[in-house]
């Protein structure tokens, strides 16, 4: 079993990140060891619990724990204030109290809304992150960011809530649809990529392994990856856990947005309909590599290493039939703007990300950069994209 520590203020508040095949199976021994709740609330979707949600409730129930389970629609649409109130109006009608507790079994939807619902009922009761996503394992997991959308942007609004503990059951991959392994490859190359050479490297070497044998992912040297990874954000969570903006260093947590200022502007356009997160990184970082070329950051031979490694992951939906002035105009809602300003996470070269301010960058170079980004990586007709 790996395990990741994430410290703040002193060593007051504590998560633990544990990695381990099959630790699904062991929840219900978990939670006695570190929490004294009466009730557990499982939020997870149909589909998930489905799957994985027997196994769960098995494991509680010989801890004699109290089971209620709420399943939420799937989907990033859904991550909403309506299903919001639906899930904290559960917990009241249940009597939840404060030393009850939430598990969260899922991917990013779930767990972004289950985060949020502990954080805000009773004013926050302790949560448990299990991620049933590569993408969750290793990013939306970790670091505790919770928050629902809004009609004109992603998680425009949260809280920043840390899980005492996030279990990763490497098992759960295998159930993984192509597409969600396509997207969690995604966010492994873009943390990558503002990590350092080493883990940049391990992690392509890792899907051109995997691009040979799929079996590759329920290896032990995956799941030394996905703990690599997880331990980098870990880092720089415990260094930056709000994400203060007046920081521009390579150590602050910022730097972690690298391919999200575009993505999330694919993803609203679309109505979070046409593409998986991770996919919409994807495009994200083609478009801020191509940024970075353009405006002299980036060499060339760096930015043919992150379309290497984008193509690696995997096929990703069409973008370059899409409105390059919708994209723009969907920009200037992105929450990480200060002053009015996007702040772009570019780069000087891999393991090096640079913040930029967005008036240093012409709208010439920007259209130019979107308009080559979205159309870099070569798409196969692909069964798991229809």
């Amino acid at each position: 079993m790996h395990r990741i520590h994430i410290s703040l203020k002193g060593n007051i508040r504590r998560s633990e990140i544990k990695i381990a095949a099959g630790i699904r199976r062991d929840l219900g021994q978990l939670i006695k060891e570190s929490f004294s709740p009466r009730r557990v609330l499982l939020l997870s979707n149909e589909r998930v619990f489905g799957l994985y949600g027997p196994e769960v409730t098995s494991s509680l129930t010989r801890q004699n724990l109290q089971i209620f389970e709420f399943l939420m629609p799937e989907g990033e649409r859904h991550k909403s204030f309506r299903v919001l109130e639906q899930a904290v109006q559960f917990l009241a009608n249940n009597g939840f109290e404060r030393n009850d507790l939430v598990v969260a079994l899922g991917g990013g939807v779930v767990g972004d809304l289950a985060g949020f619902a502990a954080a805000i009922y009773l004013r926050g009761i302790p949560f448990i992150q299990m991620p049933t996503t590569l993408l969750a394992q290793i990013d939306s997991s970790v670091g505790g960011k919770t928050a629902i959308n809004l009609p004109v942007g992603k998680n425009m609004v949260g809280s920043f809530y840390q899980p005492p503990l996030v279990l990763i059951d490497t098992e759960t991959l295998s159930s993984l649809p192509k597409r969600e392994l396509v997207a969690g490859f995604c966010e492994m190359v873009k943390q990558s990529i503002v990590a350092n050479k080493s883990l940049f490297n391990s992690t392509v070497k890792m899907l051109r392994q995997v691009g040979k044998d799929s079996a590759k992912i329920q290896t032990p040297e995956f799941e030394s990856v996905i703990a690599d990874q997880c331990g980098f954000k870990a880092r720089i969570v415990t260094n930056d856990e709000r994400e203060a903006t007046d920081r521009v260093d390579s150590k602050s947590r910022r730097i972690l947005n690298f391919g999200h200022t575009t993505a999330h502007a694919l993803e609203a356009i679309t109505n979070y309909r046409v593409f998986r997160h991770g996919e919409a990184v994807g495009y994200g970082m083609l478009v801020a590599a191509e940024l970075s070329k353009n405006i002299g950051l980036l060499p060339e031979s760096e930015l043919e290493s992150v379309r290497e490694a984008v193509r690696l992951c995997g096929n990703l939906p069409k973008a370059d039939d899409l409105d390059l002035d919708q994209i723009l105009r969907s920009l200037q809602h992105d929450k990480k703007s200060v002053a009015g300003q996007i702040n772009w996470v570019l780069l000087e070269r891999i393991g090096s990300p640079k913040i930029v301010p967005g008036r240093e960058i012409s709208a010439k170079l920007l259209r130019l950069s979107l308009r080559t980004g979205l159309q870099s990586v070569g798409r196969q007709k692909d069964k798991s994209h229809s």
